[in-house]
């Protein structure tokens, strides 16, 4: 086996997604290629196939798909950015009985939670299809023993607990790049406008319906904003008009990145209401990183990004008057809001800029190449 270098040191970020898209992985993706790291050019592929992977630094992938066309002829890891390769419907959510899901992967426990909670599609050959995809990730991961990246430390104990070695699963959170536009600490004029602000997909996972009947409980003046787009949106307006709250929400649809900055700096917070257990929390390092705490579900890798009192409150899943209280508190304390604000943008600095991970990253990236090369002298 060949493994010389080439004259110019190349990192392949490997995933089937168009980068040029808006979506979190497409946005990571894009990132790690503008990152600059010494001597390195690092480039995206959407397949291994036409690859001489022989001639390869390094393999980032970046979807589960692309295990089985990996050739073992030079070093890879693999990042868990969901929760597929371990649960079939990716979700660990029972959506009927809006619970978290707590069993492992297995055949008939998956396939009666798709039949009967609700947690994937119920056609036959689909729950056969995403179990065999499951299967054969973790049995490849297994098999080659490569280096897998989890984006939190609850993503990584479920990779664990399905069969994966502690040994071969590294945490790695997750990291965003600072904002383009001035940002700065919470000031009293904003505080006053009294605008609490939702960033993300409205679909019932996300716990819209819950925030809207935790929205009703609070103060009349404060004015909630919604940013997103989703399959049950016209339900949720329904709902929203139903309760007499209309006239305190703004639906704002999918926005551009101008718009959304503009909606970051106009509100006094960032709620997060999921109730499926989300692999790692975004929405709260985007929120830090403009001075603004954060309302946040206790649920899956969240409670890893939020310092519950100090950067944001952290609520129990699906309870109404908790979540109500949580934005009636920081809706009528300027100095805690603010306070909570700043120390979520200092806990950004220290452990959440993009520059950091991408630092960390390198490091697991060189580890990688080392314990290959010395695997295959």
């Amino acid at each position: 086996m060949n493994h010389t270098l080439v004259a110019e040191k190349i990192f392949y970020q490997c995933s089937a997604v168009d980068i040029r898209g808006g979506g979190g992985l497409e946005t990571y993706i894009s990132s790690l290629i503008n990152a600059p790291i010494d001597g390195v050019s690092n480039r995206h592929i959407n397949s291994l196939k036409n690859l001489d992977q022989s001639q390869c630094q390094l393999l980032h992938l970046h979807d589960p798909e692309l295990l089985a066309e990996w050739s073992g002829e030079c070093p890879a890891v693999f990042t868990l950015h969901n929760h597929c390769s371990y649960c079939p419907s990716g979700t660990k959510y029972l959506a009927d009985r809006q619970k978290q899901c707590d069993r492992n992967m297995h055949p008939l426990g998956c396939t009666w939670g798709h039949l009967v909670d609700g947690c994937g599609s119920r056609r036959p050959h689909k729950i056969l299809h995403v179990l065999q995809n499951s299967y054969n990730f973790l049995n490849t991961a297994k098999k080659n023993n490569i280096p897998v990246i989890a984006n939190s430390n609850y993503v990584r104990e479920q990779i664990i607990s399905n069969g994966l070695s502690p040994h071969q699963v590294i945490t790695l959170h997750c990291g965003v790049q600072d904002p383009q536009y001035p940002t700065a600490s919470l000031s009293q004029e904003i505080h006053q406008n009294q605008r609490i602000l939702f960033v993300g997909r409205i679909v019932p996972d996300k716990g819209i319906e819950w925030l809207l009947k935790a929205f009703a409980k609070t103060d009349s003046r404060i004015h909630l904003d919604i940013a997103g787009e989703g399959w049950i949106k016209t339900n949720m307006e329904k709902l929203a008009k139903k309760m007499g709250l209309s006239d305190r929400i703004t639906w704002h649809g999918w926005c551009h990145k101008e718009k959304l900055e503009t909606l970051y700096q106009q509100c006094l917070a960032v709620v997060f209401p999921s109730l499926w257990p989300e692999p790692a929390g975004l929405v709260t390092l985007e929120a830090y990183a403009r001075y603004r705490p954060v309302i946040a579900s206790a649920v899956g890798g969240i409670p890893e990004y939020v310092q519950d009192g100090q950067t944001g409150i952290l609520i129990p899943a699906n309870h109404i008057q908790k979540l109500a209280d949580a934005i009636n508190e920081l809706a009528t304390n300027y100095q805690k809001s603010r306070l909570m604000g700043k120390q979520g943008r200092y806990w950004f600095e220290q452990e959440f800029t993009l520059d950091l991970h991408i630092q960390r990253l390198e490091k697991i990236y060189t580890k990688t190449i080392a314990d290959f090369r010395s695997f295959s002298e």
